[in-house]
């Protein structure tokens, strides 16, 4: 069994510290124990594109909360944030466990629309992580349209999680390609998405969910700041994989990421 736990909250723009504080009164909060938390993209800064401003190097402030975080919860915490390697800016998510290990993912899939692509550089490598028996594969955001880098070939993961700042004047597809995935993938899938305004004008109405392998909604909350803390079975989710092994008759198939200089 693995305990999750999803934040959906609405975010202070463009400040760091505030956006930690609150988040940290959040998880000291928590009613129970659990294995996993996960918070927005972006979740120190809201989406933005104003990276030289908000942007921190890697294993300092962020990082460290992080750390203190994940130790004192027993937990593994995740989440994207700004960071600044050199000149070049990411949007990343960071695995931060309790002993202090961690790994990282950038986002592969830039949201172009709002000039992210012009701001970050696109990560290459997707990130599959052991937990307590669990392999997990976190995204972000936009990631969540495109299937093949979703794609669970062959059996790679047991729960996928996307960390977004997704709007609501796109919040149907938001809820239908959570429930795809899940069903495509034979997996659990979780996402958390932020509420309220951002000063951009956006506004976020949340909509996180947790889905099971069969795409049934497990929990989905919508407009307001939740917290959110469900058990979820892997012997449950092996069981079906057996009885329904569609996976066994998906295509083959291979991908390659080219990079300019």
């Amino acid at each position: 069994m693995l305990r999750v736990t999803l934040i959906q909250t609405s975010l202070y723009w463009h400040d760091p510290v505030a956006n930690r504080a609150a988040l940290e009164e959040t998880i000291f909060a928590l009613p129970e124990p659990t294995d996993l938390i996960v918070l927005p993209e972006m979740f120190t800064t809201g989406f933005t594109m104003e990276a030289p401003a908000v942007a921190e190097p890697p294993r300092l402030t962020t990082h460290r909360w992080m750390q203190q975080m994940a130790a004192q919860t027993n937990a593994v915490v995740t989440g994207s944030y700004v960071v600044r390697e050199g000149e070049q800016y990411y949007n990343r998510l960071l695995w931060m466990q309790p002993d202090g290990q961690f790994m990282t993912y950038d986002k592969r899939h830039l949201f172009r629309m709002a000039g992210e692509h012009n701001t970050y550089s696109s990560g290459n490598k997707r990130l599959i992580q052991e937990w307590r028996r669990w392999r997990i594969c976190p995204l972000i955001c936009y990631d969540l349209r495109f299937p093949v880098w979703s794609r669970n070939t062959p059996q790679d993961y047991d729960l996928l999680l996307y960390v977004a700042n997704w709007p609501a004047v796109r919040q149907q597809p938001w809820d239908t390609l959570l429930q795809a995935r899940a069903i495509e993938n034979l997996s659990y899938v979780l996402g958390v998405n932020r509420v309220g305004d951002d000063e951009k004008g956006n506004h976020y109405a949340g909509g996180s969910a947790l889905i099971d392998y069969k795409g049934e909604v497990l929990f989905r909350h919508y407009e307001t700041p939740v917290i959110h803390q469900q058990t979820i079975s892997l012997d449950d989710l092996r069981a079906f994989r057996e009885k329904f092994p569609a996976h066994l008759d998906a295509d083959e198939f291979t991908y390659s990421i080219t990079f300019g200089t």
